[in-house]
């Protein structure tokens, strides 16, 4: 099981939709929490993408000096960005970083935002350039010259002159619910994710991505998008996501959904579908909340419970093939410090324990100026 967390680069705060707790995010902020994901142990952490967020590819570069191991998931941009210019980008980071570069590719799912940024092209459509803008992209990084004519790209001798790290590419990672946009999965990349919907849904599209991966002769990894909120045990973890939410009116309910239901994505249609815009029924599933969702779009749902609850809900959507969790929590600092300690004993990662990393340093505070604390061991639940 690989573990990322998340970089709030579009805000952060103690509670969902209001201003009252919030935190301003900045470098300074950024660097803590990179340095917390390289330290703790995550495998990387997600920066998204979108004109409500800060630049990823900028951010993920300033804090390349300032850690040692962890990965960057950063966006590429299909119709967006230049695919000669996108694979010079993600070789260049792959190099500087020592391969520590993830691409996500994102064809984007709301027309308002896509049509300000100049892309005028109906979903589908976006997907098929999607799908030629890969198919180009995978051949420059890999290092061929590269020629290519079709509906949307005409590519004439297209080379990348400097490789990445990372062979033959930086892998690929993509999540879309519509059926072209599995179909392109399957056929280009490396990592499918899904956002956080209940085991039987997840099931269902793992089952026909992995189909539709076979007909092409590929195998696919998986991976899933959620928050979690874990607490020592499951009363205060139901306590802290009501409290998330508890500025959360009517009003900001209805402004939020309205907004997503304009987005031609399903992905974003499914979350939605999820909670429809009411603070009623959101355990959709066992100890899978809906709750962010009322007023966040893309990824809505959250784990909630103790640690051997939320590990053993972690391990069922393993046993469905889901590799990979991205994980996020508010706020992304501390909450990636709290489930380190909470879930990370308990979860078969393979990353050095936690504990090992201070064997010659305090390991919580010293009682008394003398006597160093006494260690409660927490039981492990995986297996092996």
């Amino acid at each position: 099981m690989q573990l990322l967390w998340f970089i709030p680069t579009h805000g952060d705060g103690r509670y969902l939709g209001t201003a009252t707790g919030g935190r301003a995010v900045s470098f300074q902020y950024f660097r803590q929490i990179a340095q917390a994901v390289d330290d703790l142990g995550y495998t990387g952490a997600l920066l998204p993408t979108g004109r409500s967020c800060e630049d990823a590819w900028i951010v993920a570069s300033s804090l390349l000096p300032l850690t040692r191991q962890m990965r960057f998931l950063v966006a590429i941009r299909p119709g967006l960005t230049s695919v000669g210019v996108a694979a010079r980008m993600a070789a260049t980071f792959d190099r500087l970083s020592g391969g520590r570069l993830l691409i996500n590719v994102v064809t984007g799912g709301d027309p308002v935002e896509l049509a300000g940024d100049g892309l005028h092209l109906s979903h589908d459509r976006r997907y098929q350039l999607t799908d030629e803008f890969l198919t180009v992209w995978r051949s420059l990084v890999s290092g061929e010259v590269t020629n290519f004519q079709g509906d949307y790209l005409d590519i004439r001798e297209g080379k990348l002159l400097f490789p990445p790290v990372q062979k033959p590419h930086p892998p690929l990672w993509f999540g879309g619910s519509s059926p072209i946009a599995q179909e392109i999965a399957a056929k280009q990349v490396d990592v499918y994710l899904t956002w956080g919907e209940p085991p039987a849904q997840v099931a269902e599209k793992i089952a026909t991505v992995r189909r539709l991966a076979e007909t092409q002769g590929r195998k696919l990894r998986f991976g899933i998008r959620l928050h979690v909120i874990v607490r020592e045990t499951e009363t205060e973890a139901w306590d802290a996501a009501n409290k998330l939410i508890k500025y959360v009116d009517d009003e900001a309910i209805t402004k939020a959904q309205n907004a997503y239901a304009r987005m031609d994505s399903e992905g974003q249609r499914r979350m939605s579908q999820l909670h429809k815009g009411s603070r009623q029924a959101l355990e959709i599933s066992p100890n899978l909340w809906a709750g962010v969702g009322l007023v966040r779009g893309g990824a809505g749902t959250a784990l909630v419970g103790d640690p051997d609850t939320v590990a053993a809900r972690m391990l069922e959507y393993t046993e469905l093939g889901i590799e990979t969790f991205i994980l996020s929590g508010y706020p992304h600092l501390e909450e990636a410090y709290r489930v380190a300690e909470l879930l990370f004993p308990r979860l078969p990662l393979n990353i050095p324990i936690v504990e090992q990393q201070h064997i010659l340093s305090p390991f919580g505070e010293i009682v008394a100026n003398e006597d160093f604390p006494k260690q409660h061991k927490q039981k492990a639940t995986f297996v092996s």
